[in-house]
This record gives structure tokens, C-alpha cells and sequence, in this order.
């Protein structure tokens, strides 16, 4: 069976990846010059499920557990150093009704805060260590499933293509493009996502670290050699491009409350794309043909990618059927 997947971001390359190791000839196409050179390339990495369970759904959470799995024993690129939750003393109470939201964590002192992240000595009264949880370079993950989707014989790469130029026909269409699928997902809308990464020797973190805060909520996840990804927009918006002033302002403003050493940190990066998203934030497979939409991962695609490849291979290969996230009402995001 030739199966051609359209998209080379962390959806494509899973869902291509799975669709190889059931014995499928595969043609991957992008109009990109290489893997995860879309949103995957400004993603944070986490695999955190529960620290996501604080506002995603529980299909998001079983997703992201699935993907623990995933991503540190068939695809080992992740770190299972745990997540660490902070907020100043003054949201405490941000914490509290976090703790509530989520499991998997134990609340930690001042001194627990220090003994797994010696720099933030005396900067936190509280937190929640989440010690099951993992983090990767996403960069790095898309490398790696291109390496190992390149071992197999009947798998092709196509980039700097644009899919509709292909010819020659495939058994089935698989198509992984995200945000560029809205001229067949008229219901799928754009979250922008913008980040920073910053460089120095003055700080070192062994996991991400969340920062609670009213305004400014903030994540930093070590990158290694002194780089750090710092995240956290979510904006309503389908226009790409760069990174505005007011998201740098703000992801500055809380890195620094985190850390003050943080403010004399080179900036080697900045960047901004869109994630795709449908009205709820949950993932969707949706069938037209002989062509499987694999889309809607918003802000989880690290965390839900690897899950919905599997389905979307047993879709094809065995007939399978999800209503979990195949029996969606595409007038949903006009009641919501």
C-alpha cells in the first residue's frame, strides 16, 4: 500500500512513521526544505501530561502518558527529569488552585525548590514537582524520526514540493498540514505561538520550569550549553511571521521574576507560528475519501502526536474507528 503524507512536522513524521514500520511504502511531502521546519520548530518540548491536566482535557492527558512512552523508548530523545511549577508568594494561591486541577506532584518547600533546582535558592517558598515527566529538543526529535524513517527502503522525502504538483497516485492521502488545511477544515482556526531562546552560563535548570502569574505565565525549558526556550503566548490569530514587541516584553518581564540573571541573557532567537486548532483545543481525524485528515493539535503536538499516528494507521490499515475524535460536529465553533 502507498500511503503519502503531506507535512513533515511532528504529526506527518509520526503518522509516516507508523504507517513505515507496518511494512507501507510512504512519500513524505513538504513544501518546506526539511522536517519540522514548521510549528514543531518553535515547539517547547514538554512531555507533560500533568501538568497539562490543569487545563486540557483527559484525552489530552491519556494522549500525553501515551507519548511519554513514545518519545523516551521508541523514539528516545526525551529526559524524564520532571516539571517543576513555581509562583511567587504573593500566587500562592495560583498554586493551590493548580494542585487541585492536576496529580502526579508533591509540593515542595523552599528547601525541596533548591535541592532540584540549586539556582532557584531562596527565590521560591513553594512548588510543585511533577517527577514523572520528560522534556526534548524538538529540533532534535524531528531529526531523529527523519533518521529513522530514512533506514526504511520504501519511504521518500519530497521537500520544496508542494503536494499537488506530485503526480503518480497513492492508495491513501494522509494529511498532516496543520494550519494550511483550512481550505478543507473550514473550521479549523489559528493560535499563535511565539518564543524566545535565551543563552547564558549564569543559570542552569535540569527540567522546565512553569512560572505561575496572573499576566505573564511563562515556561523555560533548557535546551542545554546554557540555551533556554521560553514560551508561552497563545494568541487568537492566524497571521504568522515574527515575534511582536509586547510577547518579548512580557516573556522577558516574567523570565526575569523567575530569575534576575535571566535579564542579562543573550537573546539567539525569536519566533512565532501558527498551531492549529479546532473550537474545543482537541485533536481530530477526520475522513473524506481516501484522504485522513490528521490535524487540531493546538499547543499539544509533542504531547498528541504520537497517539493519533497510531490511530490514524489502525483508521487505515484495520478499519478502526475513534469517535473520541472522529464523531466531531463541525459546527461546533459556532456554539462555542
Amino acid at each position: 500500500m502507498k500511503i503519502r503524507v503531506i507535512g513533515a512536522g511532528v504529526a506527518g513524521l509520526t503518522t509516516a512513521y507508523e504507517f513505515a514500520r507496518a511494512g507501507c511504502a510512504v512519500e513524505i511531502v513538504d513544501r518546506a526544505a526539511g522536517p519540522g521546519l514548521g510549528c514543531s520548530w518553535f515547539a517547547g518540548g514538554m512531555i507533560a501530561p500533568w501538568c497539562e491536566a490543569e487545563s486540557a482535557e483527559p484525552l489530552v492527558v491519556s494522549y500525553g502518558i501515551e507519548a511519554l512512552t513514545y518519545w523516551t523508548q521508541d523514539v528516545p530523545v526525551a529526559q524524564i527529569h520532571g516539571s517543576l511549577v513555581v509562583a511567587p508568594a504573593r500566587d500562592r494561591p495560583d498554586l493551590i488552585r493548580f494542585s487541585r486541577r492536576t496529580s502526579h506532584y508533591e509540593m515542595c518547600d523552599g528547601a525541596a525548590v533548591a535541592a532540584l533546582e540549586p539556582d532557584l535558592e531562596g527565590r521560591f517558598e513553594s512548588a510543585l514537582f511533577f517527577a514523572e515527566e520528560a522534556h526534548l529538543d524538538p529540533r532534535v526529535a524531528m531529526a531523529k524520526l527523519a533518521s529513522l524513517l530514512a533506514e526504511h527502503a520504501d519511504v521518500t522525502f519530497r521537500f520544496n514540493t508542494e503536494a499537488d504538483a506530485l503526480e503518480g497516485d497513492a492508495d491513501w492521502i494522509i494529511d498532516c498540514r496543520g494550519f494550511d488545511a483550512r481550505d478543507r477544515l473550514t473550521d479549523l482556526r489559528g493560535v499563535r505561538g511565539e518564543m524566545l531562546v535565551l543563552k547564558t552560563q549564569e543559570i542552569n535548570f535540569a527540567r522546565p520550569v512553569r512560572l505561575l502569574h496572573p499576566r505573564y505565565p511563562v515556561y523555560i525549558v533548557p535546551r542545554g550549553d546554557g540555551r533556554f526556550m521560553i514560551g508561552a503566548t497563545m494568541i487568537e490569530s492566524g497571521q504568522g511571521g515574527v515575534m511582536t514587541a509586547r510577547s518579548a516584553l512580557e516573556l522577558l518581564s516574567a523570565v526575569c521574576t523567575v530569575h534576575p540573571a535571566f535579564g542579562e541573557a543573550e537573546i539567539i532567537e525569536m519566533g512565532a507560528n501558527v498551531r492549529p486548532a479546532f473550537a474545543d483545543n482537541l485533536p481530530r481525524l477526520r475522513l473524506d475519501g481516501r484522504t485522513l485528515f490528521v490535524n487540531g493539535l493546538y499547543r499539544h503536538g509533542f504531547l498528541a502526536a504520537p497517539s493519533l499516528a497510531r490511530r490514524a494507521a489502525d483508521v487505515v490499515l484495520k478499519g478502526s474507528y475513534f469517535p473520541e475524535i472522529m464523531d466531531a460536529d463541525p459546527r461546533e465553533r459556532q456554539r462555542a
